[in-house]
């Protein structure tokens, strides 16, 4: 067994893999978030339901509606189709960079990738054993985009945890991989223009990236995954103005090393999980609910 990342308080082994983290914390049938106090440990987090000596944060904590599993004890499955056994819950850190003039930084990950191919999110990844969790969201954002954050020239809140399978469907098929993933607002001194300057993006997990302000986030974190219809769009926001405004904050990387502008049209931006497999570009349904932390935080 590995070494266990993802803990419930007063607990002293790991959650296991087929365990809804979410489930364990009391969630009901709804879509949340449901409050959860964490304690933020070096290569840990430590979760409860309630107050517990050395919670350092109250966050949010959500999966979507779809998460495979709460279903996964109800679903019968087919002989030799097995979950592993030999590993608990992963950790996982996103970095939501925030510029002085109030845009976010997503990258699109590339189409070779064995895990959610395709999708526009945060930089991050994996928390390394021993690993302090800022540190472990800002060497993801170096290795991915480059950028590398003058220590007095930032600052950093949580945002939020979210409970991530993929596949995302059991439709899909069983759960290779499940992760808590911590969400980390940090919010720099330097503008758009500055850090986009510095950005030299990593070619084997990185395609496209993009800016995106307050606006136009909140259209994408208005698609709630799992529902029929998107609510509560902003009616300001035609495919030629998104277009617009994207047109000057996306680029894409091209094979010889450069790059080059980058339209995307509203219907990508606001596409939702299908119900059958397929790698088509869109925005994760855990980026949306990031989105949704920091736009709450700007209210603030």
């Amino acid at each position: 067994m590995a070494a266990a990342r993802v803990l419930m308080s007063g607990r002293p082994e790991s959650v296991s893999f087929a365990q809804s983290v979410c489930g364990l914390l009391g969630a009901g049938p709804g879509l949340g978030p449901w409050p959860t106090y964490c304690g933020l440990k070096r290569g840990q987090l430590v979760l409860s339901d309630r107050p517990f000596p050395g919670a350092s944060a109250r966050l949010p904590l959500q999966r979507p509606p779809f998460c495979p599993f709460p279903a996964l004890d109800q679903q019968p499955r087919a002989p030799g189709a097995e979950l592993p056994t030999n590993r608990g819950v992963d950790l996982a850190v996103a970095v939501v960079l925030q510029s002085s003039d109030q845009t976010v930084l997503l990258t699109r990950r590339t189409r070779t990738l064995n895990v959610s191919p395709n999708l526009w999110v945060p930089p991050g990844g994996h928390v390394e054993p021993d690993e302090e969790l800022l540190d472990g969201g800002l060497r993801e954002l170096w290795e991915e985009s480059g950028l590398q954050l003058p220590q007095d020239q930032f600052f950093w809140v949580p945002l939020g945890l979210w409970e991530s399978a993929y596949p995302p469907r059991l439709s899909w098929g069983l759960p290779k991989y499940h992760h808590i993933i911590l969400y980390l607002l940090v919010i720099s001194q330097e503008s758009q223009q500055q850090l986009q300057a510095r950005i030299q993006p990593n070619p084997r997990e990185v395609s496209a990236l993009m800016w995106l302000g307050p606006d136009v986030a909140a259209a994408v974190a208005a698609t709630e995954d799992g529902t029929d219809t998107p609510r509560h769009l902003p009616q300001d926001l035609p495919p030629s103005v998104l277009q617009e405004l994207l047109f000057c904050s996306a680029v894409e990387l091209e094979e010889n090393g450069g790059a080059r502008p980058l339209v995307l049209p509203m219907s990508t931006l606001l596409r939702t999980t299908p119900a059958t497999a397929d790698s088509k570009e869109r925005v994760s349904t855990g980026t949306k609910f990031a989105l949704r932390l920091w736009l709450q935080h700007l209210g603030r």
